[in-house]
C-alpha cells in the first residue's frame, strides 16, 4: 500500500532542496529579492502584460506591422538577432567534442546552456508575432513546401532546440538527482554535437537566403547573393563575442555558482576566443566588400542608407577587429571585452537593418515600432536573463564539462 504522507513528505522536501536551495518560500523570496531581480521581475510583468494585450485585442494592438511591414521587432530581435547570439553552443561544442580543443572544456556547458535558451526564447517570439500558437506545427507537417526556406528554418530550429536540450539535460539530471538519466545523456553527446552542427550551419544561413526572394524589397547594399554565407558568418562571429562578454559577466556576478576550474579558466578562454573571433570578423569583412562589389553599389554609399551602411560595417567588422588584436597583443581583457561588445552590436545592427530598416525602405513615413512592442521585447529578455541566473544557481554549469 501506497504511503502517501511520506511520499508527499519526499515530493516536499525535493521541491525544497532543489527549488528554493533549502529555504522556506519567504526566505528564498527574502533572499533573492535583490535591486536587480526586482527591476527585472517589473520588466517581465509589464512585459507580460502587453503580451496578453497582444493575444486578446491582436497584433495590431501592440505594434505598427501592416500588410506592406510585417516584420517588425519582435522577429528583429527576437529571431534574426536572437538566433545568431545562440550560435554559442554549436561554436563551443564543436570545438571542444569534435575538434579537441580541450581548453574550453571550462565554458562548454555554459556555451550551450546559452545556446538553449537563446532558441527556446526565439520560439517564444515566433509563438508572440505569429499568434495561434496551437497552429506552429501546421508550416512543418499540414500545409508546407518543401521548397521553401521557412519550411527548412521552421524544421531545423524545432530539431535543433531538441538537440540542444539533449545537450542541457546531462545538468538538469545531475541537479535532479536522476543518475541514470544523467549518464545515458552524456553518452549522446558526440552524436548530438555533430547533429547540432549541421542542422545550426544550415538554418544560419537559411535566415539570410529567406531575403533572395526580396530583391526589390531589400536595399541594393543589403541585397546580395552572398546573404546566406555572410548570416553564417556573422552568426559565428556572434557566438565568440557574445561568450567573451558572459565569460567576463559569470566571473564578476556570478562567481559563487562557478567552479575554481571555471574562474581559473575563464579569461584565458577569453583571449582564445578573441583569437577565433579576430580571424572571423576580417574574414566577415572581405565578404561584406566582395559583396559589394558584386553588386556594384558604391555609389550608393554616399547616400544616407549608405552612411548607415558604412556604420555597420565599421562597427561590426574594423572597429572591433581591431580592439581584439590590440588587447591580445598588449593582453588586455579590457579591450578584448569592448571588442566583443562593438561586434555584437554590430552584428544585432547589420540583422536589424536587414530584416527591418533596409526592407521595404521605399516606403515613405516608416514608424519601426511602438512602446508595447519594445516593453514585450524588454520583458521576455528580462525573463530571460532571470532564468539564466536561476538554471546557473541550480546546475553544474559553470564548472569543467568533463563527459
Amino acid at each position: 500500500m501506497i504511503d502517501y504522507t511520506k511520499a508527499l513528505s519526499k515530493s516536499s522536501t525535493w521541491t525544497t532542496e532543489k527549488l528554493l536551495a533549502g529555504s522556506s518560500p519567504v526566505d528564498y523570496v527574502t533572499r533573492i529579492a535583490t535591486p536587480f531581480n526586482v527591476v527585472a521581475v517589473s520588466l517581465a510583468l509589464a512585459g507580460l502584460y502587453f503580451i496578453v494585450i497582444r493575444f486578446t485585442a491582436g497584433l495590431g494592438a501592440v505594434t505598427t506591422g501592416s500588410q506592406d511591414i510585417p516584420w517588425g521587432l519582435f522577429l528583429s530581435w527576437g529571431l534574426f538577432s536572437g538566433v545568431p547570439l545562440s550560435s554559442t553552443g554549436f561554436i563551443v561544442g564543436s570545438a571542444v567534442f569534435l575538434f579537441g580543443v580541450k581548453e574550453f572544456r571550462p565554458v562548454v556547458k555554459n556555451a550551450v546552456l546559452i545556446g538553449f535558451l537563446g532558441y527556446f526564447f526565439a520560439v517564444l517570439f515566433l509563438l508572440i508575432d505569429l499568434g495561434r500558437p496551437w497552429r506552429l506545427p501546421y508550416p512543418m507537417v499540414v500545409s508546407y513546401g518543401t521548397a521553401s526556406v521557412l519550411f527548412l528554418v521552421a524544421w531545423h530550429v524545432a530539431l535543433y532546440l531538441t538537440c540542444q536540450f539533449l545537450e542541457v539535460l546531462p545538468s538538469i539530471s545531475h541537479w535532479g538527482g536522476w543518475r541514470r538519466l544523467e549518464r545515458w545523456a552524456t553518452n549522446l553527446t558526440i552524436v548530438l554535437t555533430i547533429f547540432g552542427v549541421i542542422l545550426s550551419t544550415l538554418h544560419q544561413s537559411a535566415l539570410g537566403a529567406m531575403y533572395l526572394i526580396a530583391p526589390t524589397k531589400l536595399h541594393p547594399l543589403w541585397y546580395s547573393p552572398y546573404l546566406p554565407v555572410l548570416f553564417l558568418i556573422s552568426a559565428i562571429a556572434a557566438g565568440l563575442c557574445l561568450m567573451i562578454v558572459v565569460g567576463y559577466l559569470t566571473r564578476r556576478f556570478l562567481g559563487g555558482h562557478a567552479s575554481r576550474s571555471y574562474m581559473d579558466n575563464v579569461d584565458g578562454i577569453s583571449f582564445g576566443l578573441a583569437k577565433a573571433a579576430a580571424f572571423v570578423l576580417i574574414t566577415y569583412f572581405g565578404l561584406k566588400i566582395v559583396a559589394l562589389s558584386h553588386g556594384n553599389s558604391w555609389g550608393l554609399l554616399a547616400t544616407p542608407f549608405g552612411s548607415l551602411y558604412l556604420g555597420e560595417l565599421l562597427l561590426s567588422t574594423l572597429v572591433p577587429c581591431a580592439l581584439l588584436v590590440i588587447g591580445l597583443k598588449r593582453n588586455s581583457l579590457g579591450l578584448i571585452i569592448f571588442g566583443a561588445v562593438c561586434a555584437l552590436g554590430g552584428i544585432v545592427l547589420y540583422r536589424f537593418n536587414v530584416s527591418m530598416v533596409a526592407l521595404n525602405w521605399q516606403i515613405p513615413n516608416r514608424v519601426f515600432s511602438e512602446l508595447p512592442e519594445v516593453m514585450i521585447v524588454i520583458g521576455v529578455v528580462a525573463a530571460q536573463v532571470l532564468l539564466y541566473k536561476w538554471i546557473v544557481s541550480r546546475m553544474p554549469i559553470l564548472e569543467e564539462d568533463t563527459g
